[in-house]
């Protein structure tokens, strides 16, 4: 008679396997750059940055909670350490998520209503892939499964 465990085992999912470990990493690592460069701009180039938030039509949307230096610093910090959590794969579904949490009001305030939609789009186009990254985490070539794989792990 097989035993309680033996039946759990054959109903529980098999582990995921990834079809194509390396175009993931690679394309993570890609996609990590756009935050690492956006957020060395926002740290290096605070004033040019506080100027667009203070022209762009919705601005007044984040200035409303927070004076604009301050949201602009915050903003890059998150976003080179979601950036570097996401190139590394480190904790990748939670810097995905922190990502998320920061562009979208980025893509509200500053994006939309803008005479031209590619730059929009190219923010909607992003959240996509975060959200992959959120959903599925980082994948085989990470941090994250490296500590996985640890025989000493939780």
């Amino acid at each position: 008679m097989p035993s309680l465990s033996d039946a759990a085992a054959q109903t529980a999912p098999p582990p995921r396997a990834w079809p194509r470990p390396a175009p993931t990493a690679l394309f993570r690592g890609l996609l990590s750059l756009i935050f690492l460069v956006a957020g060395t701009g926002h740290i290096l180039n605070t004033e040019h940055i506080v100027g667009r938030l203070l022209e762009a039509q919705y601005g007044f949307l984040a200035t409303a909670i927070a004076p604009a230096r301050p949201l602009v610093l915050l903003a890059g910090a998150a976003l080179l350490a979601g950036g570097l959590g996401l190139l590394l794969g480190y904790r990748t579904r939670g810097a995905a998520g922190l990502l998320l949490l920061v562009i979208i009001p980025i893509t509200i305030t500053i994006q939309i209503g803008r005479p031209t939609l590619g730059p929009l789009f190219k923010n909607v186009a992003i959240m996509g892939a975060l959200l992959f990254f959120v959903t599925h985490g980082a994948g085989p070539y990470s941090v994250d499964a490296f500590v996985q794989r640890r025989p000493d792990s939780p």
